[in-house]
């Protein structure tokens, strides 16, 4: 059966746009450490990686009480604002695919708009994504939920069928094969290439190599 043509790309932010998920996950270790629940990398990959902020707080809540919960959160948002301005950069080789990239394009990400404009702007990618950014905060449901990407191809008009997501989280993944939307797995970050495998989804290490894939027979 041949596949629908792709008429949008749906991005993820972190670790698909900007490299901030190492910056995050060196945050979270400290944190952990710090508040009474220490956490290998490994362990916040598996647990947090992909998912929205309030999901993250509420597993905290669950392990350490609200109050802690709410000092975590705090804590990690002034780190990693301070992270952002000091070391942030783009993942790389996207500016070199988005320059490539002639299929129309937005961001759906689990971070905030605030967190987006931050992370975006500090890398120069703000611009190419104007009016066409989209958050976890205007849904009911994150990631692995299909409601933030379905939410963009809506605002968008394109149907799902003609969408393809870019992730590196197993919980975008999950949320684009639940949404019924064609998936490309970026393994050149944080996350194993054997999660992001399956239905529907092409695995690629080279955000240099996306544009290629995007146009090639599926």
């Amino acid at each position: 059966m041949t596949a629908h043509p792709i008429d949008l790309v749906i991005f993820d932010c972190d670790g698909v746009l900007v490299d901030s998920e190492r910056l995050a996950l060196r945050i979270c270790v400290e944190l952990g450490a710090e508040l009474g629940w220490p956490l290998s990398e490994r362990e916040i990959v598996d647990r947090f990686l992909g998912r929205s902020e309030r999901a993250v707080l509420a597993q905290i809540a669950e392990r350490l009480g609200e109050e802690t919960a709410a000092r975590w959160g705090e804590w990690y948002q002034r780190r990693l604002e301070a992270a952002i301005d000091a070391e942030l950069t783009e993942v790389d080789g996207i500016s070199e695919a988005l320059d490539a990239i002639t299929i129309p394009h937005c961001i759906a990400s689990s971070g905030s708009h605030a967190k987006m404009r931050r992370t975006l702007s500090r890398t120069g990618l703000y611009d190419r994504f104007a009016g066409r950014i989209f958050s976890a905060s205007e849904v009911p449901h994150g990631k692995p939920a299909p409601d933030l990407f379905l939410h963009a191809a809506s605002r968008m008009g394109v149907p799902p069928a003609r969408c393809a997501v870019i992730e590196d989280s197993q919980y975008g993944i999950q949320a684009a094969r639940a949404a019924g939307m064609r998936s490309f797995g970026y393994t050149g970050g944080l996350t194993p290439a054997d999660w992001l495998t399956g239905r529907n989804t092409v695995v690629f290490d080279d955000m240099r190599k996306l544009p290629t894939l995007l146009t090639a027979t599926v």
